[in-house]
């Protein structure tokens, strides 16, 4: 391969390839650079991440005693002539920047975990313009806005570069029907790249794990042409990745753990860890996914092991597990926002607000099994609509998940999937392009 990769992180990453950086992005660009960075005549790997970010003298702190923790760390940073530069910032005598000090391999979000050290650039016309491959690690929140000005950087290029999104997010629009916008939709949108040369690559993982060598597994959903090829590219012996054609379907499940995860951080902090509370909480929200999976695809079977792998992994030690956590605790607040510092930016938080803005629509509306009328699906939905009352209008404190759990109803979370299973529930408008949607009448069960 002759070429470019640029990885693209939120605030953060780049390749010739490029990639956006977050604690994903900054681990997924290091394993291009230990796979293919010694052939520098042929592949040229880069990072985007914005400037300015500074590093607060806490987290300086915490850095240097991570440098002087790890032999090959401290020896690596005094050859380059960098390690000094970290003395004065524990002293407080100057202030470190997140893009600086990911040229030397630590990225904000994961400290205790250091990386090798990455060429960051942070001009984003130098970092994407002649890109091969682009890596978008963005978060979906940010996709669109960052896209929209690479847009205007590539207006005269010859060839359309290849774009594999690692974003888990989405966003509801309701015009001309309800459906689900997702990151590589987006893309397409802001740049005119085929749908065909946007990919979307998701597993059940974590970063840090994954960096350090623990066997690890993902796929890389999209057009044949280029998945296959690709993931070969990016197969390595710890890290399987497979290939499949289903890409809306696999990003749009991506997005749905993580609302998920948020409720099960609550009710273990407000549980002391409860393994019963834990379990009761699983049954409901794994319905309510498997609920939400019938209404979304044709063939929501196949997506089951996928789905269940990712959302284990996450609410064992995934950020929105922890950010729900942290919120029932008291230790962090709402009105910190959604980036939180050392973490990122929870993307669970706005998947709740668009699931639940989606499945309010009358349009979709369901035939309730026990008051037997029609309401919105997410009625059927009661971890979904408070996790939306506690996160997003605030009518709520965190406690309320746990009443969620109490059905009164005496309602088998089972009759949910059997209700899901039984009917004819799909609704492809939900995925589709707004262009391409015709509205089917109203389903009743």
């Amino acid at each position: 391969m002759v070429g470019s990769i640029e990885v693209m992180m939120s605030r953060n990453s780049y390749t010739n390839g490029n990639i956006q950086n977050g604690a994903w992005g900054s681990v997924f660009a290091t394993l291009l650079q230990d796979n293919y960075g010694h052939f520098r005549e042929k592949v040229q790997i880069r990072i985007w991440r914005r400037p300015g970010r500074a590093v607060d003298r806490a987290t300086a702190e915490h850095l240097f005693e991570v440098i002087n923790s790890r032999e090959d760390v401290l020896r690596r940073l005094i050859r380059r002539c960098a390690y000094l530069k970290y003395v004065e910032a524990r002293l407080g005598d100057r202030t470190l920047y997140a893009d600086e000090i990911l040229k030397d391999g630590f990225c904000l979000n994961m400290i205790d975990t250091p990386l090798c050290p990455l060429k960051v650039v942070t001009n984003l016309q130098e970092a994407v313009w002649d890109a091969d491959i682009v890596v978008n690690g963005l978060p979906s929140t940010e996709t669109r806005e960052v896209f929209e000005e690479i847009n205007h950087y590539w207006k005269e290029r010859i060839t359309m570069p290849i774009i594999i999104s690692l974003s888990k997010g989405i966003e509801a629009a309701l015009h001309p029907v309800p459906h689900i916008i997702t990151p590589t939709q987006m893309i397409n949108r802001a740049t005119g790249i085929p749908i065909e040369n946007i990919l979307y690559l998701g597993g059940p993982n974590i970063a840090s794990e994954i960096y350090n060598k623990e066997y690890a597994n993902a796929r890389i959903c999209g057009a044949e042409k280029w998945r296959k090829p690709l993931a070969r590219f990016l197969r390595q012996p710890h890290f399987i990745v497979w290939d499949n054609s289903d890409l809306v379907t696999h990003e749009v499940m991506g997005g749905l753990k993580n609302v998920y995860a948020i409720g099960a951080g609550m009710v273990a902090a407000l549980t002391k860890e409860s393994a019963t509370s834990k379990s009761v909480y699983f049954a409901h929200c794994t319905s309510e996914m498997i609920f939400i999976t019938h209404l979304l695809a044709e063939e929501p079977e196949k997506l089951a092991g996928p789905l269940l792998a990712d959302t284990y992994v996450t609410l064992l030690k995934g950020r929105n597990a922890w950010y729900g956590q942290m919120l029932a605790k008291g230790e962090i607040n709402r009105d910190m926002g959604d980036s939180i510092s050392g973490k990122g930016m929870i993307q669970g938080v706005s998947a709740v607000g668009a699931f639940y803005e989606l499945l309010s629509q009358s349009s979709l509306s369901v035939l309730h099994p026990g008051e037997n009328k029609p309401v919105a699906p997410v009625e059927l939905c009661p971890i979904l609509k408070i996790l939306y009352k506690i996160l997003i209008s605030r009518e709520q404190s965190s406690q309320a998940i746990l009443q969620a759990l109490r059905d009164e109803t005496l309602n088998d979370p089972r009759e949910r999937i059997e209700i899901a299973q039984s009917h004819a529930f799909y609704r492809p408008s939900l995925l589709s392009q707004p262009r391409d949607v015709v509205m089917k009448k109203p389903i009743n069960i």
